[in-house]
């Protein structure tokens, strides 16, 4: 009887003690990634084809609801957002204002409206940083921006 107590209590305990003993410590599982939406993020770059391209003042993203909202740095813009089973994330139908502004500025919008409109974008976020890559390697890079107090 012991020795059938004792195998009941080894069947029990082992699972739990096998599965108790699988994280790591430090190895970051337990933290949830920061989300993608709900952020307001400033554009740092746009890299396209290997030649990166540095946003002006003022461009912005901001992803929500289905939605995505911001300014490519004259112009503002809005589009709608959907989420593939892989995580990836696709802009369409984006809409944006038409005022002129100076030529590098309005090269920088039109590489930063194709990049973001050009196709699934993979996200990968790395403390206040956001990256959207493309399926060729263009990548957004974005930092999370500081709530406006005005």
């Amino acid at each position: 009887m012991d020795k059938q107590r004792l195998i009941l209590v080894v069947l029990t305990v082992l699972p739990l003690a096998a599965a108790c003993g699988t994280d790591k410590a430090g190895s970051g599982s337990v933290d949830a990634e920061k989300p993608v939406t709900g952020v307001h993020w400033s554009v740092d770059s746009v890299t396209v084809d290997g030649k990166t391209h540095k946003a002006p003042d003022g461009a912005n993203v901001e992803l929500e609801d289905g939605k995505a909202a911001g300014n490519y740095g004259c112009n503002h813009f809005n589009a709608k957002v959907t989420t593939a089973e892989d995580g990836t994330i696709r802009l369409s139908h984006a809409t944006t204002t038409r005022m002129a502004c100076e030529k590098p500025v309005m090269t920088f919008e039109q590489t930063l409206a194709d990049t973001l409109v050009g196709g699934a974008l993979k996200t990968a976020v790395t403390d206040d940083h956001l990256t959207l890559t493309t399926a060729s390697g263009d990548t957004v890079r974005l930092t999370e921006a500081a709530e406006s107090t005005g």
